[in-house]
């Protein structure tokens, strides 16, 4: 595969994703997947030459789904996990009494920022140069964790969001747009794009279905802002080919 085509993503994205701390928001929909984008970047900050470390939060799937998928792309979760650099946890498995069911759901998303705040801690104070990243695999699920309570969903979004302002951390998370549409969830889905450095949106192409070619990124890099109130923002639109192990991005007609 061409590396300019590997990495056409990640330039119009921007240099540094992981560093400094950004926060993107991938979104997708019922005819195309945007999981192909958390995969990527699950590969790209777990390459081996680097010690950052990924803090996982699966709502959608189990530890198996994502180990199998990016065993194919040529990295291995469980060897990851065992290193200490990909942190997995499971909130599949959150499971509340049936008595007082309302708040047990609420401590159960505070008990999760608990976990993840204290694993950024603990990464960053060790020895060595590492970004932290935080990934939600389904933020739209949120509210099945919170029990429908808007108010503690936002609030778990805005605890995980000082984590980037204190520890210097990274934000990823996907939204699916035309799934889950009652009205919390899309309160929660215009906060996260509110509050995100690059919204990344994967759709069906306009022409309809093709072959070779999956669907269509529009990628919006807002970029700073001047002291004048002018923005430095960027959007970029280009296709995508899922493979087994990789996916392809190419503009629009460079296919041959």
């Amino acid at each position: 595969m061409d590396n300019s085509r590997a990495n056409l993503l990640e330039e119009a994205i921007g240099i540094g994703i992981g560093k400094g701390g950004r926060v993107v928001v991938v979104e997708d929909c019922v005819e195309t997947s945007g999981a192909f984008v958390l995969h990527h970047f699950l590969k790209r900050f777990l390459h081996p030459n680097s010690s950052d470390v990924v803090i996982f939060i699966a709502f959608a799937h189990p530890f198996s789904h994502y180990e199998r998928i990016l065993r194919k792309m040529g990295c291995n979760l469980t060897v990851h996990r065992k290193n200490h650099r990909f942190v997995f946890l499971d909130m599949l498995t959150l499971e509340c009494p049936e008595r007082n069911e309302r708040e047990a759901r609420e401590d159960g998303l505070l008990a999760l920022y608990g976990e993840i705040e204290k694993a950024v801690e603990i990464y960053s104070s060790l020895e060595g140069s590492r970004t932290i990243t935080i990934m939600i695999d389904d933020i739209s699920l949120i509210e099945v964790a919170a029990n429908g309570s808007s108010n503690h969903m936002l609030d778990f979004l805005h605890y995980c969001y000082t984590l980037k302002a204190k520890y210097g951390c990274s934000f990823v998370t996907l939204n699916h747009e035309d799934i889950y549409s009652s009205a919390n969830t899309l309160q929660l889905i215009l906060q996260t794009e509110y509050l995100a450095d690059v919204i990344i949106k994967a759709e069906p192409l306009a022409t309809g279905l093709a072959s070779d070619v999956h669907g269509q990124l529009t990628v919006l890099n807002k970029g700073s802002v001047s002291e004048f109130g002018g923005s430095s923002s960027k959007v970029r639109n280009f296709h995508f080919r899922v493979k087994e192990n990789n996916v392809d991005y190419f503009y629009p007609g460079s296919q041959t």
